[in-house]
């Protein structure tokens, strides 16, 4: 018998599945927004019909979403029908530890010389 071994995940599923780190944040975003407005469905009462309609939507786009069709939907779009159905949408960003970003080179630009009594540009002679 295999002993079977457990590896903790990083906390968003799309990361432990390979994808790259912005997809990954990007498709969390995407599905967590994606079950918020399914439970809201669901809590609704509404029909499909009825419920795509207050949402904006046609229902055969509902019911894509109903279906977990994530790659139909942009982040837009998704917080705009989250914003219809009455939710309030937030985003907090953090700053990763193990992510370093490379500086960009800036070529600084020279000053015109002023005139210390004014402040304003020295005119050419």
């Amino acid at each position: 018998m295999n002993k079977l071994t457990m590896t903790k995940g990083s906390g968003n599923v799309f990361a432990d599945l390979g994808f790259d780190a912005e997809e990954a944040q990007n498709l969390q975003l995407r599905s967590q927004t994606m079950m918020a407005v399914e439970h809201w469905y669901k809590a609704s009462g509404l029909t499909q019909a009825k419920a795509a309609q207050a949402l904006g939507l046609t229902q055969p786009r509902l019911n894509q979403l109903l279906k977990g069709k994530i790659s139909e939907f942009s982040l837009d779009a998704l917080v705009n029908m989250a914003t219809r159905a009455g939710m309030r949408i937030g985003l907090t960003i953090k700053p990763v530890a193990a992510v370093k970003v490379a500086r960009a080179r800036t070529t600084a630009t020279p000053k015109k010389p002023t005139n210390s009594k004014t402040g304003h540009a020295r005119r050419a002679a």
